[in-house]
């Protein structure tokens, strides 16, 4: 089993990268903030404008240590890789499988999401059964219920992701519910990005953003190419594969966002209003979230296809192992994640 090392994340936006041997060096402003061995770490987070040395990059590829360049307001810039893993054999069966997928991977990507949420806001209703004064829970979970049976009955990809599209728009209309605290700081009525307009759509999006980009460095380090997915549309820039495969966890990520406001992990002051009206996470905000983040990801679950615990921090690397065994031809299904 692969092991679950740190992940480095660079906030302060005058920090630079080098190396000194075997070791990584952070400085800021010509003086040394810290130094840590290059096998400690498994990816790279720059929040930094100023970046890295052209050397350090390259004993990252040695490692095979992706870098990923995030803009200070938290926007995807840019992911560095080392040489690409497997074999050429496997992408071209995922070129051949992908150009026209099979309809099941996306109903059973959809209806693994919609059952997620619908696990997520069960176990809301379970813990405060007075949420649902008003029956909107119920609602919801009848419709993220109806979601998955119909999902079923369709084969035509856009009628599917319109399913997806309702079916999100009815969670997102009880998302306020879910915050039990701080609610003149924090609230949501629709779901808003590039830029997010509220606190709630700024951690939401920092951290898909993450997510998304663990995925994307998990299915490179299987062979497999990111960019092109079976459900979302191909779209030069995106990573589609890696798109696909983070919306069987959503809501992970919306649960440790709703815990953190609920536990006042997180307050209004670690935020910043542009005068766009755009929100994002200031450098306070982000050293929290990204605290509770790798906290997350050092937790353990059940993974019900492989019957074993894991490291929540593994499950990128697992599910895509598990796709490039589904496209080489040895299972007969990819297994989805479905939460217990």
């Amino acid at each position: 089993m692969k092991k679950l090392l740190n992940t480095l994340y660079i906030l302060d936006e005058t920090a630079y990268l080098n190396l000194d041997g075997e070791n990584i060096v952070c400085s800021m402003e010509n003086q040394e903030k810290f130094r840590i061995p290059f096998s400690n770490i498994e990816s790279i987070y720059c929040f930094s404008y100023v970046g890295c040395s052209p050397a350090f990059m390259g004993k990252c590829v040695e490692y095979g240590i992706p870098i990923i360049f995030i803009s200070p307001s938290g926007k995807f810039l840019a992911r560095v890789y080392g040489e690409a893993k497997g074999n050429i054999f496997l992408r071209k069966r995922q070129f051949e499988l992908f150009d026209n997928p099979p309809i099941e991977l996306a109903q059973n990507t959809v209806a693994t999401k919609l059952y997620n949420t619908s696990f997520l806001v069960k176990r809301s209703l379970r813990d405060y059964p007075d949420l649902d004064d008003d029956y909107s829970l119920s609602r919801c979970l009848e419709r993220l219920a109806s979601g998955i049976e119909t999902v079923y009955q369709e084969e035509d990809l856009d009628t599917i992701r319109g399913i997806e599209g309702n079916c999100a728009k009815a969670y997102f209309s009880i998302f306020d519910k879910l915050l039990l605290h701080q609610k003149e700081d924090f609230y949501v009525n629709i779901r808003t990005k590039r830029p997010p307009l509220d606190r709630v759509n700024a951690v939401l999006s920092f951290l898909y953003t993450i997510h998304t980009s663990d995925y994307a460095s998990a299915l490179n380090s299987v062979g497999l190419d990111s960019c092109l997915g079976f459900y979302h549309a191909m779209r030069s820039g995106r990573s589609s594969l890696a798109c696909d495969l983070v919306e069987e966890t959503r809501c992970i990520v919306e649960r440790l966002v709703i815990t953190m406001i609920n536990l006042k992990i997180i307050n209004k002051s670690d935020f910043d209003k542009q005068v766009s009206g755009a929100v994002f996470l200031n450098k306070e905000g982000k050293q929290k979230v990204l605290t509770q983040w790798q906290e997350k990801k050092r937790s353990n679950l059940t993974h019900p296809y492989l019957k074993k615990k894991i490291q929540f921090g593994l499950l990128p690397f697992i599910q895509s192992n598990l796709l490039a065994k589904y496209i080489r031809g040895e299972i007969d299904e990819y297994p989805c994640f479905l939460m217990k």
